[in-house]
Formats: structure tokens, C-alpha cells, sequence
């Protein structure tokens, strides 16, 4: 107003105008005039317009035409010259904001008095040309030549966008909304937001073309829409449709008539749709602000609108019959929304019953639609599972899950989609399937059996022609992404819980091969084992088999792992069986199974036919030397000829048609059996057809055989072995004859691989029906050792060996180490009596060790398989594995000579010498085995490390410093396979039996040898690897404990194996305390493994994997099952369990010592329960001359600040030992004044103790002195201040005085009057509080009730109830089972597993320090719908950030879409960010225009941020440094604002007394000074919060809340007033 004034005096005292602009207007030399001078020139022309454009005549006339060409001058020769040096400066609108929009301003102004239309086109076009990045308007370069920064053009066209109706060009419109959509689709956000927030609202004040450009806008956006979606484009979008909303949608009260109205359009309720779900916050509440606005227009207008025809895709939809239901539903559906945008549960979980009303109550209408879309259900349910708190995204599933409205086909179907894609990505969180503290280890958790529910349900309310459409998509969705071990299990579990159907073909039986070949390759062997017993059986249940072929099956059936999951005689092989037999007629079936033979089963006939093709081979190969067939294609036959005479049996089961189904399977061989018995006559037979009928008879053998023998008779498999021995013979001699003499070629040895583990299979069938036809067998092992010792020796002689001779070689080598194995297997075949094996024996002790296998010369044809690498072997692997085979042979060689084995420094004479160098030179053959781990691959040093068991504890006194060097070369060895889990294991087991072996642990610890120092080392290291592999302590401390129990050795110094036991105590210590706390996802997989194992039978991976389950507490079972077993009349074993006593209190002291801050189910809690959970196992060995040692330590821990649990067992161990040693009562007394300091915390330990005298008085025979001294302590604490002090004091009291009155002695009657006044203490209590019901509750407690310390003290009582009532994690708890199942603890154990007539049993765990639980969280399952749900507000409209601040601050809050007040708080005094950002927050919530700061930089601190949460980017800030405060406030007085200090001054006024104006300035203290004198002298008030209390004041961002608080109700009452007078005014 001011600057307004100065001009008009200015205008009227000056005559000549065209010299005032010449004056005003900058020169030539300026590049970059100052904006004030551009703003003034700008505010003149804008004056002078009503000059220009009146109409006169005369020299008025004249003056208008100078005027107007100075204008005219000002806008080509000084506006647009200066825009072209913007534009080649590249300055960004930051830099030069103000001069760019003030240029545009004026140059607007200029153009509207004096331009021409073809110039006002050029220049328009000239910036649009800027704001486009592709140029294509070339008339810009002709204005203003280099392009002007896009943020520049964009604000100047801004500035200039009036002049848009003086065009008439057609295009124009068109050009400007292309430039607009380049910006929004392809340029940064700054200036996306620039012009969503600028321009757009600009061209919308034209009223001429603003319908026009809303309907282009919208189109563009539109076909945006459909081109394609990603996260930006959703954003953009919503970006513009919040900006313009006030032209999207019509309103009652508006003056300018409405130009569309999105309400109409699905694409818009897509884009909102695709909003609320989006990742980013913002986008999110933008959509949320479009579907609020909607709703609010919907219900003000009352009108009808629906945004389809088509009821199944309508989105939205209103009705004016049906405006309060309507308004209802999208109410309560707003408020669900925006609660679920919080992070916290107990926010949430309250509005999900409202969520389960709103779903039910809105499920179908009259024509069995839905009421409402189910995509908007869709939304909540995907921002849930979506979200980063992995409790809400669990909450989120689990509401879905359970939903009650998917009986509905068309919900059902409305959630389809969802199922497939965002469930899916939910389901695959591992977190989703964490066990519940309330649910018991070994169960389904919740999710798992909620999911096996709701496919079942889900499924069968779909339409039947969309069922297998769904099931299909979900399996093939789940094959396209990478899953881990639980989520597949869990899914796959659930999809096998759907009732059979026919919903797909081979199509499906395809998906679920993709889950198997590509998503379970890495997983934990018993998980992806159950999963595929689940995919099985889905394969099963929703096959239409009419719509599948035998192959098709076959193939399927191929990628199961028969040692995971598809193995005979269990459940699932009994299924498929049954499967298979029930549909033998219903199969698709080929032209080739087409036939007559159809009056036969089905089955049978395409099984005979697979064995004749699969036999069929080329009679004439090229130079007969082809590779080894794959032995998948094997597999496959073999499978089916099993499970065919299976279902043949099952046809045939309770008739008497045995022979028939030999007939079958009969029918089924013919082909192999009669290839088999050609085998060693007719030399024709191609190779090809020897390696598929050996490779059939081996997957025969191996599939018919089943894992685990039920004992009950196997018609097939005996049918199958006698079978086989009919043509055993030949296949001998077959594999005799190949072995020995025709294997030439690198593919040979794959052969060779086939030819062995064949002759293990027939071994293996000799063996289980008897060695009669036994006599061949001897004669093929002593003519194959024969053949293979003169194929080494003459090989050997070979100075440049071929390639043929060292494949020779290796079989050979391979040959005898077989042989090596049969006799070390099959003692029963005296195989070590024949001359060959004796012969055998002599050529491995004298032959070379290590040797190395030569490559041969490629002179020939014959090695050019070597060269091209057409076997996988390459010749390392070769050389590894002839070394690997020699050292299984001498490992044999060893064993059979090991009482043989002495130092080398013993000189033998020579009647006494065996001539096995191996054996008698031992320590050579020592360096070799060292040697031989350094060379050979990780996969091939067992037989190594198994000699080494043999030699070290024989070598180990005279060759000490190589015995070391075996044990850290093995251990390095065993380092390096931490990540090789197959080979790791096996290799770990024999290293440890190795190093720990019985003769190495005996060493004696007093004489300082390497070996015992190395031991201590190795068993640091192995303990150390526990901690991040479990299952390593486990083969430790087993093999440990199996040595130190097991029967004395027939050498003299291992008498006593237990000898060694005192050496290695720590072994015993650290596992009775192992265990870790796991991360959740390690918890997780024990928690699966178990329930998988509890499934039993159920899951056929139990009766086929080897449980691979490495139980931390296997480690603990073991060493209390071997610590039960020790005997305490033994010295020995006596001696080291008080060994074992005083370092686990030792370990018990660290852990209260230790500075680790320990809590409730913490590591240091854990150690600590352990401890004394091993204690009290101890007491039955204990003499009483040891506990008098430790007794003062074991009540030291009584003063401890246990845990519950600890606390617990150290009472129940002080009670064992009083009981046994009653005269340790005098200590005992003295605990209750030991410390001072520490007896308020330990009084109630040892008061717990009293509570049970009566069990430590049991073998004392006069007990009035005890009872009489236990009185006498007791009643002094039932006067103590503290509350549990006498609680517990008064529990004992009760517990001593019943045993008292049951003595009847004359000496208590004098102690009655004192004992039933503190006894009626209790009776004097209020009937109600907490102190009436702390001592009902701990009355009942289960350690003064129920229970017992000698009939109960059991195993089971240790170590899994008392852990389960003392509130440790089941985890935590071992049950007795694992004891029965892992250590097999038995009557020899000094302490019984069972209690069975415990009062224990049932009890619940009740801790009575609880407080009342009235209003406890489990009150929110309630399926009650809450009457009223916290949320937080969410503003009407979200904010549009802008480029800078300068902004008025009412046009902002506006754009904001919230109410802003006049109301500027000053906080530029206060040092403390935390303060400063805990004022942003209240300022933006309260709608303060303003925060003045003392820097800007505040923004970026951690503190400030972590209370503001974002506030300062919806909140001008203003920096305003101290020293400028007085000038600041003297402008904002002459603005009209009220200058108000919050302070205590002489003057001030009382808040609740004073009226704020609506214009105010609030200006805040220091924290510690307040307001400075200097500062209070120009405040026009000053006010004061009225105080109640002590304290002098409040921290000054509680004090500002107040103030702006009162500030806001004021002002919101003023305005309520107002609106109720013009009401009624207008009445």
C-alpha cells in the first residue's frame, strides 16, 4: 500500500513519463540489473497502462504514441536482450529468481500496452521453445536466441501467461500443454514441481481458455496413463490432479462453471487406487487427499454418478437414496486408511475389527454384486503387508487370511489378483512364519495353518472354470521367483491341503517341475525334502489326469530326489502308488499306448514299452567309443518298473496271486535280464547297450531297496533280487573283464564309476540273502585283485606310460580299493584269509605313496579325449583321485597291522619283521599323510585323515613335532570347507575322532608336551566355530564323552580311559553352558525342523533324510546324560566332578561380575541359568568335606541381582544342601546380615529357602533349636519397610510356624502373641489394590505350593518345567524326549528323567510381582469393534512443495490445504534443536504462518529432525539472527502485528486471561535466561502460564505448545462465532 501511494505521487508531480521510465530503466553496460529496479520499472508501466489505452487526441495523443514506443522500446531493446543473457549465462532460477520473474512481469506489461500479436506469439512461443527440451518450436530462436533454463522459461512464462488470450494462433493451446506434459513426464522434480505449482494455476485464472486446457491436461494424462505405469508416473500424476483438484471436481459454491469432473472416470480411480498403495508417502496421501475430496463433493452435491456402466469394473459409484450409507462406508474407510499409515501395532490392530464389519457389510447388493469395489480392500490389505514393521505386515496377513466373506465367488474373484501378487510377496517373508511365544515348540505356527485353511476355502468359492486359471497362475508366479526354505514349505503345505480336483494339465505338472529344477537347489535338505512331499502331493490332488500323459508323469516324477522325497515303502510313495492304480484308466494316452494291449492296465503296458526303447540302441557305433549315457533317463525306467509292480501288488493284495505279480515284474526285466546275461557272450553287443542295462540294474537295486526296512515281507524286492542273482555271474564277469583289461579312455572312467558301484549293490543283495552263492563272488574279488596288482606293477615299469596304460591304472587302483572296503565291511567273507588280499596287502605297504600319475605324450587318437575335454575330469582330478584310492587301501592296510605299528627308532630284529614298509617305517608313512592333505582336493582326504587316527597316537611320543604338524595341517584343512557343507561334516567327524583320539586325550598334562598344548588349542578353535556353525560342539563333546565312559582298553596305560577326563575339563564346563541366543531366523529353522520331524510319517522326508537337525542342546543332553552316569564312590570320577563344580561357579562369578549389562533372557542370563541348572546334578557326588569349600560361595550367589530362573535354582541348590548338611545351617544364618547393602534384594532369596525348612529338617533329629533361631530371624523382617521383603518373610513365617504347631513344643507358646500379630497383618490389608492380591498371588506361587525339592528333582523337572515356570523361552527348555531320543539316559543315571507324581504338572507360570493386567493388551484380539481407534490427523490436503519460501503465506497454507492462522512464533533465542524441532512440529500441526529461526541450517541436524518429523518442509522457516530481532520486530509492529513475550515479568498477564488478536507475534525465551531486558522493552505484552506448583517454569517447548494452543482455540472460537452470526443474518 505504501509503495502504491509513493507512485501515484510520484505520477502526478511528474509531467514527462517517457523520461521517468528512461530513469528508471537500466543501461546497456548492466548485464544484470538489480531486481528493484526491474520491479520498480515493471510497478510504473503497470501504472501507466490506463494512460496508454484511454482514448484522447491532440498533443495527449502524441504523448500516448511517445509512451508507447518507449514501452515498446523497453520490452524489445532492454526485457528480451536481457532474457537471451539469462539464457546464455545458463543461470538457474535459484540464483536469480527474483530478476527472472520480475523481467517476465514487466515484459508482460509491456507487451499487453504496446505489442503487436505476431510479437506477443513470437516471444510466448520463444520461451515455450525453452521449456521444451526437444526445441521444436523454432520461431523461439529467432526472440531470443541460446534457450533460457528451464526453471527460467517456466517462470517467466508464468509471469506472461495472460497474454495467451491476446493470440489467436489455434496451436497455441497445444504448444503450451505439450511443453507442460514434457516437463511433467521427462524433467526433473524441481521443475515438475514448478510448474505443477506455478504455472498450471496461472493458465487456470483464464477463464477464456481454462475449460480448454483442463480437457487437454487430463487427455494427456490420460494417455500417459495407458502408455505405461511406474512409480514416477503415479507420482506426477498425482501431482497435477492435486494441484488443479479445484478444477476436477465440482463444488457448490464455486462462481466459474465446472469443467469436468473426474468422479465419472475409472482411469482416475485407477490412478487414486495405485496411489494409496504406492511405495512413497507423499503419493499416498496425495491419493488419499483426490479420494476425501470425492467424497466430500459426492456428498455436498447428492448427486448420482457412477465411473462405468460395467458393475464388475465400476470403481466408484453414488447415489443420492443411498448418501448415508455411502458417506458412511467411505468414512470408515478413510479412517482405516490413514491409520494403517502408522508404524505402530497397537494403532492398528483396533481397527481391524472395523476393517472384517466394513468388508461383511458391504459384500453384496441386491443383484449379488458387490456393494462396493473389492480393489479398494485390496489397498488397506496391501498397505499393510507392505509396510516396514514386519508385526503390521504379519497382522495384515493374518486379518486376511481369516476373512469370513470368501464364500462369495465374486470376492473371491475381486481378490484374485491380490492373492497372486502382493500376498505373495508377503508370503515370501520368512518373518511371517516366526512361532508365537504361546504356541508350543513343534507346532504349525498360526500362519502356516491360517494359510492351509484359506486355500482350502479360497479355491472352492471360485467359479469351477477359474479355479485351475488361479491355482495355475499362483504355482507359475511362484516358480518365476527365488524362495527361501520355510515360506516354500509353508506355501506348498497349504496348496496340498486342497481337496482334489481336476484343475489343470500338464501345463501345471510343468509349473510345479520349475519350483523344483529352479527354487530349492540351495535349501536346508530336510525343508526342500518336505517341500517336495508337498509338491507331490499337490501334483496329485489337482491333476486332471485325462489331460496328461504316463511320460508327462514320469518326467515330473523324475526331478523328485528319491533320497529327499520319492523313496519306497513310505507314505508318499504308498499315495502315488495308490494314485497311479485309481486312475490307470484315465490317462491321456499316445498313439503308442493306443492299442489293443488296452485289456491290460495302462501302466503295464507303457512301462514294458519304456524298457524295450530305453534298451533299443544303434547296432554299429562309430569305433564303438561313445560317453556314458546320463543316468537320468535310468532313473526314470527304474522308477516306473518299481512303482508299476507296486500297484501291482496293491491290485493283488488279499488274493493268493503272487505269482502273478512275479510274472509282472518279470515281464518288466525280460529285456535287461536278457541284455545282462549276453553281457560276457556276445562280444558284439554295443557299448552303449552294457552302459544302459548296468546303469538300470543300479538304479533298480538302489530304488527297490528301501531306506528303512520295515521288517515285514517285500514280495517285489525279493522278486527282484532273485532276479538279479540269476544273472549275477555274468555281470561279474562282464565288469571282471572290463575292469581288468578294456578300459583305455578318459570316458572309460566314468564306467569304471558304474562297474564299482555296481559290485556294491550285488554285494549288497548277497548279503541280505545269504552268502550261499558266495563262492563266485570269492573267486571274482581274488581274480579282479590278481588282475588289478599286475596291471600296477607293469604300468609301473613304463618309462613314457600312454594315455591307455594310466587309465588302466586307475581302474585298477580303484579296483582294489573297493576291495579294500568289501573286507572291511563284510568280515563274514574272511576276505582278508585269501592269498590275493594277503598279496594285496604287500603290494600297497612296498608301493610308492603319493605317487604321481604321469600325463601321457598326446601322440596318438586315443588321448585326444583328454585334449577336448570330453570328460569332465581333467587330469588333476585323475592324478587326486588314484591317490585318494591308494590311501583307502593303505588305510586298510594299516587297520589290519595297527598292533603292529611302533616308532621307527625300535629296532625289530629280523624273525620278528612283517616286510610291510607302511607299516614297520610308520613315521614315513606319517610325512606322507601330511603331504597328502596339502596336495589332494578337500573332497578326497578322508581315508587320509582316517590312517592318521591310526598312526598319530602310535608315533605320537617318538615323532611328537610331526604328530603336531598332522593336527594343524588337518585343521587348516577343516577351515578351509567352513562353506563346502557336503564334504565339511564327514571331514569333521574323523579330524575330531582323529585328534581326540583315546591314547592323544591321555597325555599327560604335567610333562608340557606339544600334543596336550595343541589339544588345549584345537579345542579353543572348535568351540570358537561352534558359535557361528552349530553342530561342530556337538561331534565334540559326543565323541568326548563317549571315550571317557567307555570300557578300559586292552593297553595297560588306558586302563582307566577316564584318566584323561581331568585333563580336558573345560570340554565338560563350556558344554554345560553351551547354547546362544539365535537370531530369529536361526530360531526359525530349528523351530520348522522340529515341526517337520513332528509330522512323523506324515512327511515322507522323515523316513528318508538322515536328520541333518544340529541341535545346540544336544551338546548340553549329551554332557548331563554323561555327567548322570558318573559315580561318586569312584575316586576319579569324584575328583572331577568337584573339578567341574568350582569352574562352573567360577563361571557364575564372571557373569555377575561382568560389566555386560545382562537382562531377562540375555546371553549373561542364559550362562547364568546353566550353571546352576548343572549344579544341583552334582550334589548326590558331593562329600561333604568339598561343600564345606564352596558353601560360602554358593550363598554369595544368593546376593546376587538374579533373574527369576537363576534365582530359583539357587534356592532350590541352597535346600539340597542344607538337607544333606544341616550343620551348614550356622552360615546360613549369617546371610541374612552379610551385606547390608545388597540384603534388600537377597533377603527374599534366602526367605525362599525358609519356605521349605521343613524339608532341611528332615533328617535332624531335635528341631527346636533350628525352628527357634529360624523364628527369631524371620519375625525381624516382617517389620521391614520394603514390601516383597515382608511378603516373603511372611510366607516363611507361615510355612516355620505350621511346621511349629505340628511339634507341640512348650518353648513356641511365649513366640504366638508376636507370630499372630504378624500373621494377621495380612487381615488388616484393604480388601482391594495390589497388596491384598501380591499376597493371594504369592501364596499360590508354584515354588511354595507345588513345588517338591526331592521327589521332584528329576531331569524333567530341571530342565524343562522349572525353565518353562520361571519364564525363560521354550527354546530354553529341553524336553525329556531329547534326552530319551539323543543321549538314551537310562537307569544307570544317578538322577531319575521323569517325576511322575510332581505337583508341577498343569501348574501355569505365575509370576506374583505382576501387577494387575485389567486393561492388558491381549483385550485387543477382541473381536469387538473399538468405539473409538487412535489416529493421527492427516491434513484435508497435502502439500505441493514449492522452490522457495517466497510464497505469501496465505497462498501457501492454502496449497497446503489446511487453515493457516496470522500467527508468527519466534524462536531464534533458543539453543536446544531438539526444542527448536519440537516447535516446528507444534507450529505446523497448529497452522502458525511462520517459525522464525536463528539458522536454516538447524533443518539438517539429527536432533532437529527426530522431533520435527518432517514439519519444516510443509512450515515457512525464516532465519532471523539475534542481533536483528529488535528491527524485526519493530517492522512486524508497523505491519499490525501484536508483539507478545511468553515471561514472568512485574506486568504480565495470566494466559487463560488474555484475548490473543488474530495478527500475533510470539516471541519465545532462552532456556535459562528467558527474554533479555533489552528485548522485553519493545514487546507490547507480555504473558505468563499460571503455575500450581514448585518448580520456577517450564521447558520452553512445552511453554510455546501452550501458548499456541491458546493462540489456536481463541482464534477458532472467534470464527465459529462469526459464521453463526452470518447465519443468522442472512435468515
Amino acid at each position: 500500500m505504501e509503495t502504491g501511494l509513493l507512485l501515484d505521487v510520484l505520477l502526478a508531480n511528474c509531467k514527462d513519463r517517457c523520461a521517468l521510465l528512461d530513469e528508471v530503466c537500466w543501461q546497456d553496460d548492466e548485464l544484470f540489473p538489480e531486481v528493484d529496479r526491474v520491479e520498480t520499472l515493471q510497478l510504473i508501466v503497470q501504472r501507466l497502462a490506463g494512460e496508454v489505452q484511454s482514448v484522447g487526441g491532440g498533443d495527449d495523443c502524441v504523448a500516448k504514441t511517445r509512451l508507447r514506443e518507449k514501452v515498446r522500446y523497453i520490452a524489445c531493446s532492454r526485457c528480451l536482450p536481457l532474457l537471451r543473457r539469462l539464457g546464455a549465462s545458463g543461470t538457474a532460477l535459484n540464483s536469480r529468481v527474483g530478476l527472472a520473474r520480475t523481467v517476465g512481469k514487466l515484459l508482460s506489461c509491456c507487451l499487453e500496452i504496446c505489442g503487436k500479436e505476431d510479437t506477443i506469439q513470437q516471444v510466448l512461443y520463444a520461451v515455450l521453445s525453452s521449456m521444451r527440451s526437444d526445441g521444436s518450436i523454432d520461431e523461439g530462436r529467432k526472440v531470443l536466441g541460446d534457450c533460457l533454463e528451464v526453471d527460467t522459461a517456466i517462470e517467466v512464462f508464468r509471469c506472461m501467461s495472460s497474454l495467451i488470450s491476446l493470440t489467436r494462433h489455434p496451436d497455441i493451446l497445444d504448444q503450451v500443454i505439450a511443453a507442460v506434459m514434457g516437463i511433467i513426464k521427462g524433467e526433473l522434480d524441481k521443475y515438475v514441481t514448478a510448474v505443477v505449482a506455478r504455472l498450471l494455476p496461472s493458465l487456470m485464472q483464464n477463464q477464456s481458455y481454462a475449460s480448454c486446457v483442463i480437457h487437454k491436461l487430463w487427455k494427456e494424462l490420460q494417455n500417459w496413463l495407458s502408455a505405461g505405469l511406474n512409480s514416477t508416473t503415479i507420482t506426477r500424476i498425482l501431482l497435477c490432479l492435486c494441484s488443479l483438484a479445484d478444477y476436477f471436481f465440482p463444488t457448490v459454491d464455486r462462481d466459474t462453471e465446472v469443467v469436468i469432473d473426474l468422479r465419472f472416470y475409472n482411469d482416475f480411480w485407477k490412478i487414486v487406487q495405485l496411489g494409496i498403495t504406492h511405495e512413497d508417502s507423499i503419493s499416498r496421501k496425495r491419493a488419499t487427499y483426490l479420494l476425501k475430496r470425492a467424497v466430500d463433493v459426492s456428498d455436498k452435491l447428492k448427486d448420482s454418478c457412477e465411473s462405468s456402466q460395467d458393475k464388475v469394473s465400476c470403481l466408484f459409484w453414488w447415489s443420492s437414496e443411498n448418501t448415508v450409507k455411502l458417506l458412511h462406508f467411505w468414512e470408515n474407510f478413510i479412517l482405516i486408511l490413514e491409520t494403517v499409515e502408522e508404524n505402530q501395532v497397537h494403532v492398528i490392530k483396533p481397527i481391524l475389527p472395523k476393517l472384517s464389519n466394513l468388508i461383511e457389510s458391504s459384500v453384496l447388493d441386491s443383484e449379488g454384486y458387490p456393494l462396493f469395489h473389492v480393489s479398494w480392500f485390496t489397498c488397506i490389505y496391501t498397505r499393510m503387508i507392505h509396510n516396514e514393521n514386519k508385526t503390521i505386515m504379519k497382522e495384515g496377513v493374518t486379518h486376511f487370511l481369516n476373512l469370513s466373506v470368501f464364500e462369495y465367488s465374486l470376492v473371491s474373484l475381486g481378490f484374485a489378483e491380490f492373492v497372486s501378487g502382493h500376498l505373495m510377496d508377503a508370503l515370501s517373508d520368512s518373518n511371517l512364519y516366526n512361532r508365537s511365544p504361546d504356541e508350543p515348540l513343534g507346532t504349525c505356527p498360526s500362519v502356516g495353518l491360517q494359510l492351509s485353511k484359506f486355500f482350502q476355502l479360497f479355491v472352492r468359492s471360485l467359479p469351477e472354470e477359474t479355479q485351475g486359471q488361479f491355482v495355475l497362475h499362483f504355482v507359475q508366479k511362484m516358480a518365476s521367483r527365488h524362495w527361501y526354505s520355510v515360506p516354500i514349505f509353508f506355501i506348498s503345505k497349504a496348496l496340498a491341503s486342497i481337496p482334489a480336483c481336476k484343475l489343470w494339465g500338464k501345463e501345471g505338472l510343468l509349473a510345479l517341475r520349475d519350483i523344483l529344477q529352479c527354487t530349492m537347489i540351495t535349501h536346508q535338505v530336510l525343508l526342500r525334502a518336505a517341500a517336495q512331499c508337498c509338491l507331490l502331493q499337490i501334483a496329485m490332488n489337482l491333476t486332471d489326469v485325462s489331460r496328461v500323459t504316463f511320460d508327462e508323469v514320469s518326467t515330473f516324477l523324475m526331478f523328485l530326489r528319491p533320497e529327499e522325497s520319492l523313496s519306497r515303502k513310505t507314505s508318499l510313495w504308498n499315495q502315488l502308488c495308490e494314485w497311479l492304480r485309481a486312475n490307470d484308466g484315465c490317462f491321456l494316452l499316445t498313439d503308442s499306448n493306443a492299442s489293443a494291449e488296452l485289456a491290460r492296465p495302462a501302466l503295464h503296458v507303457y512301462v514294458e514299452k519304456l524298457v524295450e526303447q530305453y534298451l533299443k540302441v544303434p547296432s554299429v557305433q562309430a569305433g564303438d567309443c561313445c560317453l556314458m549315457p546320463d543316468c537320468f533317463r535310468a532313473r526314470l525306467v527304474a522308477t516306473l518298473i518299481v512303482l508299476a509292480s507296486d500297484v501291482e501288488e496293491r491290485n493283488k493284495m488279499g488274493s493268493d496271486a503272487e505269482d502273478n505279480n512275479h510274472e509282472v515284474l518279470a515281464c518288466f526285466l525280460y529285456p535287461l535280464l536278457d541284455a545282462l546275461s549276453k553281457l560276457n557272450t556276445y562280444a558284439y553287443m554295443p557299448t552303449l547297450k552294457t552302459d544302459k542295462s548296468l546303469q538300470l540294474l543300479l538304479k533298480l537295486l538302489q530304488i527297490c531297496c528301501p531306506r528303512h526296512p520295515s521288517g515285514q515281507i517285500d514280495l517285489v524286492l525279493s522278486s527282484l533280487q532273485t532276479s538279479v542273482l540269476s544273472v549275477a555271474e555274468h555281470v561279474l564277469e562282464f565288469i571282471l573283464r572290463r575292469l581288468t583289461s578294456e578300459l583305455h579312455q578318459i570316458t572309460d572312467l566314468d564306467r569304471c564309476d558304474l562297474y564299482i558301484a555296481v559290485l556294491r549293490e550285488l554285494l549288497k543283495v548277497h548279503a541280505a540273502v545269504g552268502w550261499k552263492c558266495a563262492s563266485y563272488t570269492l573267486s571274482f574279488i581274488a581274480s579282479l585283485t590278481e588282475s588289478s596288482i599286475r596291471n600296477l606293477q607293469a604300468t609301473s615299469r613304463e618309462q613314457d606310460p600312454d594315455l591307455a596304460s594310466q587309465i588302466q591304472k586307475v581302474a585298477s587302483m580303484a579296483s582294489l580299493a573297493w576291495v579294500c572296503e568289501t573286507a572291511s565291511q563284510n568280515e563274514e567273507l574272511q576276505l582278508d584269509s585269501l592269498a590275493a588280499v594277503k598279496l594285496l596287502i604287500r603290494y600297497i605297504s612296498s608301493a610308492e605313496i603319493n605317487q604321481l600319475l604321469r600325463k601321457p605324450m598326446n601322440t596318438d587318437d586315443s588321448s585326444r579325449g583328454l585334449e577336448d575335454g570330453t570328460s569332465a575330469r581333467g587330469w588333476g582330478r585323475l592324478a587326486a583321485r588314484y591317490c585318494h584310492d591308494h590311501w583307502i587301501c593303505l588305510h586298510f592296510v594299516l587297520h589290519q597291522y595297527s598292533s603292529c605299528i611302533q616308532s621307527s627308532n625300535v629296532q625289530l630284529p629280523e624273525s620278528a619283521r612283517l616286510h610291510l614298509p607302511a607299516v614297520e617305517d610308520s613315521e614315513r608313512t606319517l610325512r606322507f599323510a601330511v603331504e597328502a592333505l596339502a596336495i589332494l582336493p578337500s573332497d578326497n582326504i578322508l581315508p587320509v585323515l582316517r590312517s592318521m587316527k591310526i598312526l598319530v597316537p602310535k608315533l605320537w611320543s617318538s615323532a611328537e613335532s610331526l604328530c603336531v604338524e598332522c593336527m594343524e595341517t588337518a585343521w587348516k584343512v577343516i577351515l578351509s570347507l567352513s562353506n563346502n557343507q557336503q564334504v565339511f561334516w564327514p571331514i569333521l567327524k574323523a579330524f575330531i575322532r582323529f585328534v581326540f583320539d583315546q591314547q592323544l586325550l591321555a597325555v599327560d598334562m604335567t610333562q608340557g608336551h606339544q600334543v596336550f598344548m595343541k589339544l588345549k588349542e584345537l579345542t579353543r578353535s572348535l568351540i570358537e566355530m561352534s558359535r557361528a556353525k552349530t553342530g561342530v560342539f556337538n561331534l565334540l563333546i559326543q565323541h568326548c564323552c563317549q571315550v571317557w565312559l567307555s570300557s578300559a582298553s586292552n593297553d595297560d596305560l588306558l586302563q582307566k580311559p577316564f584318566l584323561s577326563a581331568r585333563n580336558h575339563i573345560e570340554i565338560v564346563s563350556e558344554a554345560c553352558v553351551f547354547g546362544y541366543v539365535f537370531r530369529r531366523d536361526q530360531r526359525l529353522l530349528q523351530d520348522v525342523h522340529t515341526f517337520i520331524e513332528s509330522l512323523g510319517d506324515e512327511c515322507a522326508a522323515n523316513a528318508i533324510v538322515e536328520s541333518c537337525y544340529r541341535d545346540d542342546q544336544f551338546v548340553r543332553v549329551t554332557v548331563i546324560d554323561f555327567l548322570c552316569r558318573l559315580d561318586g564312590s569312584d575316586v576319579l570320577h569324584k575328583k572331577f566332578i568337584e573339578d567341574l563344580v568350582v569352574q562352573l561357579l567360577e563361571k557364575d562369578f564372571h557373569v555377575v561380575q561382568s560389566t555386560v549389562k545382562w537382562h531377562c533372557n540375555s546371553l549373561q542370563h542364559y550362562l547364568a541359568n546353566r550353571v546352576w541348572l548343572t549344579i544341583p546334578l552334582t550334589f548326590p557326588q558331593l562329600p561333604q568335606e568339598f561343600v564345606s569349600k564352596i558353601v560360602d560361595t554358593i550363598y554369595q550367589a544368593g546376593y546376587s541381582n538374579n533373574q527369576a530362573s537363576v534365582k530359583y535354582l539357587i534356592e532350590w541348590t541352597i535346600i539340597l544342601l542344607l538337607h544333606s548338611y544341616p550343620q551348614f545351617l550356622d552360615m546360613f544364618w549369617n546371610c541374612f546380615s552379610y551385606d547390608q547393602e545388597k540384603i534388600k534384594t537377597s533377603i527374599c532369596t534366602f526367605m525362599s529357602v525358609l519356605t521349605h525348612f521343613d524339608i532341611i529338617l528332615l533328617n535332624v533329629s531335635d528341631k527346636t533349636p533350628f525352628l527357634k533361631k529360624a523364628l527369631d530371624v524371620i519375625i525381624l523382617w516382617c517389620f521391614h519397610h520394603n514390601f516383597s521383603v515382608r511378603l516373603y518373610a511372611l510366607v516363611a513365617l507361615k510355612k516355620v510356624w505350621s511346621i511349629c504347631l505340628i511339634l507341640h513344643e512348650e518353648e513356641f507358646k511365649s513366640l504366638k502373641p508376636v507370630i499372630e500379630s504378624c500373621l494377621q497383618q495380612i487381615g488388616n490389608m484393604q480388601g482391594t489394590g495390589n497388596a491384598r492380591k501380591n499376597w493371594q498371588r504369592i501364596q499360590d506361587h508354584f515354588f511354595f505350593v507345588n513345588l517338591q525339592p526331592l521327589k521332584d528333582y528329576s531331569i524333567e523337572i530341571l530342565f524343562y518345567i522349572l525353565p518353562s515356570l520361571s519364564g525363560l523361552p521354550e527354546e530354553e527348555c529341553i524336553p525329556t524326549w531329547k534326552f530319551a531320543r539323543l543321549a538314551d539316559v537310562s537307569g544307570e543315571s544317578t538322577v531319575p528323567l521323569y517325576s511322575f507324581d510332581s505337583g508341577l504338572h498343569g501348574v501355569k507360570c505365575n509370576d506374583w510381582t505382576q501387577q494387575d493386567k485389567d486393561c492388558s493388551l491381549v483385550d485387543m484380539d477382541s473381536p469387538h469393534e473399538w468405539a473409538d481407534i487412535q489416529k493421527k490427523m492427516i491434513p484435508w490436503k497435502n502439500s505441493i512443495p514449492e522452490l522457495d519460501l517466497e510464497m505469501v503465506y496465505k497462498e501457501r497454507a492454502t496449497r497446503l490445504g489446511k487453515s493457516s492462522s496470522s500467527l508468527i512464533v519466534v524462536a531464534s533465542l533458543l539453543d536446544k534443536l531438539t526444542n527448536v524441532g519440537g516447535l516446528c512440529r507444534t507450529c505446523e500441526i497448529f497452522g502458525a504462518s511462520a517459525l522464525i529461526v536463528e539458522s536454516l541450517h538447524c533443518t539438517a541436524d539429527k536432533q532437529f529432525q527426530s522431533l520435527s518429523v518432517s514439519a519444516e518442509h510443509w512450515l515457512p522457516l525464516i532465519e532471523v539472527k539475534p542481533p536483528q530481532l529488535i528491527d524485526y520486530l519493530q517492522q512486524k509492529k508497523t505491519e499490525g502485528y501484536t508483539v507478545v513475550g511468553a515471561e514472568q515479568t512485574a506486568k504480565s498477564c495470566n494466559l487463560t486471561e488474555y484475548s490473543f488478536s488474530e495478527k500475533t507475534l510470539l516471541l519465545l525465551g532462552n532456556e535459562r535466561e528467558g527474554i533479555p531486558a533489552n528485548l522485553i522493552q519493545h514487546l507490547d505484552v507480555c504473558v505468563e502460564i499460571p503455575q500450581q506448583g514448585i518448580t520456577r517454569s517450564l521447558n520452553v517447548h512445552v511453554s510455546g505448545a501452550l501458548f499456541i494452543w491458546e493462540y489456536t482455540r481463541q482464534q477458532m472460537l472467534k470464527h465459529k462465532a462469526q459464521q453463526s452470526n452470518s447465519i443468522h443474518l442472512n435468515h
